[in-house]
């Protein structure tokens, strides 16, 4: 009877049903695995009741981001035959059974079942969740594709404000110690469970030639490719239109998460030599502010990219994001404005990045695959969560050992986030309408499905 209802034939919605709907479904799941954002509160705790290193405390945030990129690549296109209530389901299962296996672990004192609970399983609920709701929303918002997919990854971006306050507040109920970590842990996979439950059960798939009111939607103002036909996930691996948009948003995050992961130490040796040095509270200010800007950007930028075309919209994110970095580079530590202010508007690419990329695959590769083509793009991700950090610390612990500190640290870093931008900004543009040569035959028609370049 479970697994009927998981059928994607009895998620079709009924006549009448309003798709403003789908929207919460697909916030009730993002909302839940952006916990993976707050993994730093259970750090220092972790830390030390286990005496763990800050790189192994950091083991299961790594594997849940790699997990996350894999399971999504390999389980798109299960995802887009199965449906987005199985994939929910799939995704509330392994995310909230995760969080109980970790429980487990800091309970016995048996840090790699924390490992395997959070980073292998949690993070296969990461990936499967994080796709699940994708290809739904841009059926049921065609005249809005951007606007539809900037709500749900705006969720996965603001997960984060509501679990790092909720978390430090049960670590401080509970206690620091390796009871009152697992006590939390199973407290989350519980509360989670329940709350991803309600996307699970509210989301729907738009009846076989449904359109919103109005009929077809409007073509878009801007530059950008739009086709009216439909290419498979194993095409669209096969063109360079994918592997260009794969490089704009492995470079875009690694620019972005580059500031992201090292936000509070940064800010701090930024202006550790000034009259006005940034201490702890105001770092931590810093890094509240720019997961803010993260989420605002994916709703605020990925819905301008319904009026201004995806391809107009990344070269914003690009261009002016490596302007923005030779900003901070010139202006050093002589104006906190200017650093701050041109920090925030670069995480806003940075998430409107993730939340324009599968308006614009759609635009490409049609509606047929593309929850599946996401997935695979999202190795990019998987890539970046890596390359980002490696760069920006790798770079700042050379500076440290040369005896430098301030903004000399990481002037070389932003760098080479410009020369990654350029790059990016350079394949986006090469993006041109696919060719017809990989669009899935449409059952009869002679000749091929029309593109146009709007």
């Amino acid at each position: 009877m479970a697994v009927s209802f998981l059928d994607r034939s009895r998620s079709v919605a009924p006549a009448g049903w309003s798709r403003w709907l789908i929207p919460p479904a697909a916030l009730s799941v993002h909302l839940a695995i952006g916990q993976v954002y707050a993994w730093s509160v259970f750090k220092p705790p972790l830390e030390e009741s286990l005496g763990l290193s800050g790189t192994q405390s950091a083991l299961p945030f790594t594997v849940g981001i790699v997990m996350l990129g894999l399971s999504a690549a390999f389980g798109g296109t299960l995802v887009e035959r199965k449906g987005p209530r199985w994939a929910m389901f799939v995704a509330m299962t392994c995310f909230s059974s995760g969080f109980l296996v970790s429980a487990l672990g800091a309970a016995t004192a048996q840090y790699w079942l924390v490992v395997l609970g959070y980073g292998f399983i949690g993070g296969i609920g990461l990936g499967i969740g994080y796709i699940s709701p994708v290809s739904t929303l841009i059926k049921w918002f065609p005249d809005r594709p951007g606007m539809a997919t900037g709500i749900a990854i705006m969720g996965f971006g603001g997960g984060a404000l509501i679990a790092s306050p909720w978390s430090s507040q049960m670590l401080s109920s509970f206690g620091s110690t390796t009871g009152g970590i697992a006590a939390s842990f199973a407290v989350h996979g519980v509360v989670y469970a329940v709350f991803m439950s309600a996307g699970v059960l509210l989301v729907r798939v738009p009846p076989e030639g449904w359109r919103p009111a109005g009929g077809s939607p409007k073509p878009h103002s801007g530059k950008s490719m739009i086709t009216t036909a439909n290419v498979s996930a194993s095409q669209a691996v096969r063109t360079p239109q994918f592997w260009c948009l794969w490089i704009v948003l492995c470079f875009n995050v690694t620019a972005g998460i580059g500031i992201l992961e090292k936000a509070a130490p940064m800010i701090t040796d930024f202006f550790a030599e000034t009259s006005a040095p940034v201490g702890a509270a105001a770092a931590a200010g810093f890094v509240a502010l720019l997961s803010l800007t993260n989420m605002l950007g994916r709703f605020v930028w990925s819905s301008t990219s319904d009026l201004v075309g995806r391809k107009n919209i990344y070269r914003i994110y690009l261009g002016v994001g490596a302007l923005l970095y030779l900003t901070i580079a010139l202006t050093g530590n002589s104006s906190k404005l200017v650093v701050i202010a041109s920090a925030l508007v670069i995480l806003s690419f940075y998430g409107g990045g993730f939340a324009t990329v599968p308006a614009y695959l759609k635009d490409l590769f049609g509606t047929y695959q593309v929850g599946a083509i996401h997935g695979r793009l999202l190795t990019a991700w998987s890539t970046a969560g890596v390359l980002g950090p490696l760069i920006v610390n790798a770079i700042a612990d050379a500076r440290a050992a040369e005896g430098l500190d301030g903004p000399a640290l990481y002037a070389t870093s932003f760098y080479v986030m410009i020369a990654l931008l350029v790059v990016a900004f350079l394949a986006n543009e090469l993006v041109r309408p696919v060719h017809p040569k990989h669009h899935e035959p449409v059952p009869g028609q002679q000749g091929e499905p029309a593109v146009r370049e709007a």
